[in-house]
């Protein structure tokens, strides 16, 4: 480690799918890039001792902590990563800032409103730095996307289409985990997926102002059970338990400038492994984009002469496009994994300089004010304004 930048000493709670993910971009950070604070991987918490001390060696982490309230009282710790289930975040956050750690938190924030206020509040009160991990947000492409619309390069924007689309819980007996547990989760396919493409909408667009919404919950009762970081299920001692989160969600937005928005999220659409897609139209053309081919940018410009106007495909993968100078040749497609390197630049950066970077907890609570909007519109059946939420 260059000895003239800033240590960022990370305690990671957590170890499984996204401890892998934060992990792996946390050590490649530097390796990529010359960010202004280099992670350290300090420590790592989790409650199963074999498993974590298996994880920590294989994941290049220093020690580790049984305890993650051991691991938030270190003093060799500036930076506090969760990747633990829903449920457990708003604690470890408000602990977290309370002893003056940045947080970075995986989404959604919280299971609810009032949680999301409360970490966001205590995150401020304490003046730490803080993120949540909206990682598509750093895809290179995404990234271009933005640049475009900012350059108003589609003039003012009519629409937005988004969509995730997964398969993986279609068998009626895959067990009832903890992502279909109210108590943990919060809710279903729309906290889980939804809070993605509400995210980039967000990001992309602006402000979501009023929604109205459905949720339905295809399978009523699941097999108690588990399952691994590959999303397949492992059957438990054959009991059974009713399902309490949505399986689909399906709205229609609209946006404080005017635009409108079509969003579904469902982990009930067969063929569909990760189908994380938007396509936004604007007065002077398109842009489109899948993250399943994350590193294509499909632009329409209707500037272009008659008899040559259509969607082009930009590799976003040139000098000129966000992030992608860091990595290969144009052309030498990037991954998955390189959104979090991307998210942990900014996150590093930020801490090393004082600065907090976007999406925060302050996005990570108007995300949830959306989350929230949508339930409450599925349960009375009329549209229902985002803000109104912010009082429940």
């Amino acid at each position: 480690m260059d000895i003239r930048k800033k240590p960022i000493r990370v305690g990671m709670i957590g170890y499984k799918f996204m401890g892998k993910a934060h992990s792996h971009a946390l050590r490649d950070l530097p390796f990529f890039f010359e960010p202004a604070g280099v992670p350290v991987l300090q420590a790592i918490a989790g409650r199963d001792e074999a498993a974590l001390k298996q994880s920590a060696e294989k994941m290049g982490w220093s020690s580790y902590e049984t305890d993650w309230r051991r691991l938030i009282e270190r003093d060799d710790i500036d930076l506090i990563d969760i990747v633990t289930p829903n449920h457990t975040h708003a604690e470890m956050a408000i602990a977290a800032a309370q002893a003056g750690k940045h947080v970075l938190c995986e989404k959604p924030l919280a299971r609810s409103v009032a949680e999301a206020r409360q970490m966001r509040d205590a995150v401020n009160k304490a003046g730490v730095i803080h993120m949540i991990c909206h990682n598509y947000r750093f895809a290179p492409a995404v990234q271009f996307a933005k640049k475009l619309i900012e350059q108003g390069r589609l003039g003012k924007i009519y629409h937005i289409r988004a969509t995730f689309l997964q398969d993986w819980l279609m068998d009626p007996e895959f067990p009832l985990t903890w992502r279909l547990r109210k108590e943990v989760s919060g809710s279903g396919s729309l906290g889980d997926l939804g809070a993605h493409i509400i995210d980039l909408a967000r990001f992309l667009v602006g402000e979501i102002n009023e929604v109205v919404a459905m949720l339905e919950t295809f399978v009523k009762e699941r097999p108690l059970g588990e399952m691994d970081q590959h999303l397949r299920g492992r059957p438990g001692n054959g009991q059974r338990a009713p399902v309490e989160v949505d399986d689909a969600a399906v709205f229609l937005a609209r946006f404080d400038n005017g635009a409108l928005g079509v969003f579904e999220a469902t982990r009930f659409s067969k063929g569909n492994r990760a189908g994380n897609r938007f396509e936004i139209n604007g007065e002077r053309g398109s842009l489109r984009w899948d993250m399943e081919n994350m590193n294509n940018l499909q632009v329409y410009l209707d500037g272009d002469e008659a008899g040559l106007q259509g969607f082009r495909t930009i590799n976003c993968t040139e000098v000129e496009h966000p992030y992608a100078a860091a990595y290969w040749p144009a052309g030498h497609i990037i991954g998955y994994e390189h959104t979090f390197i991307n998210l942990m630049l900014e996150l590093c950066n930020g801490i090393a300089n004082g600065c907090n970077p976007a999406p925060n907890f302050e996005d990570g609570l108007r995300n949830q004010l959306v989350l929230a909007a949508v339930e409450r519109s599925d349960q009375t059946g009329r549209w229902v304004k985002v803000m109104e939420m912010l009082d429940n």
